[in-house]
């Protein structure tokens, strides 16, 4: 083999290799995309944020509370004065979960992020099934409730009521 045929294939398996990074970057971005929820509506932020906590009160759920983000990304450099996270659940079954499954304390109570963009508003969240353990029947039922309830909630955020 001479050495512009060595240069070839070397070329190609570079070329290959390659191609098969960026084919598994997107696999893995898509699984990525799938662990979060987001829903665009043309409400603005005020009117977003009023009906997003009804909604969550309306499934039986406590928003215990709005923390405000964009003080700090406004003094980061960013243009937004509309950045919340809304914290919400069921008090007795936060507990009972911080009790039974510790691990899970960090991502509870859910939340669920709004912010503003250009005339839109933006909801963004983990989808809950991220959470879910194999072989555990009674979280699994409690977090498909969660995921069903934010998935109601969203279409009704998009207008799709």
């Amino acid at each position: 083999m001479n050495l512009i045929q060595k240069r070839r294939g070397y070329s190609l398996a570079m070329a290959l290799s390659s191609l098969i990074t960026a084919g598994l970057l997107l696999i893995s971005h898509a699984a990525q995309a799938d662990n979060m929820m987001m829903a665009r509506t043309t409400q603005t932020f005020p009117e977003a944020m009023s009906e997003l906590q009804a909604l969550i009160q309306a499934k039986g759920y406590v928003v215990s509370r709005v923390q405000r983000v964009d003080i700090g990304l406004t003094q980061s450099g960013y243009k937004t004065d509309k950045y919340r996270v809304v914290f919400y659940g069921k008090p007795d079954e936060i507990r009972h979960l911080s009790q039974t499954h510790p691990e899970l304390t960090a991502y509870l109570p859910m939340k669920i992020s709004i912010f503003a963009e250009d005339q839109d508003t933006i909801l963004v969240t983990a989808n809950p099934q991220h959470l879910n353990m194999a072989g555990d029947a009674e979280l699994a039922k409690i977090i498909n409730r969660w995921e069903k309830d934010l998935v109601d909630i969203f279409r009704q955020m998009r207008g799709n009521k």
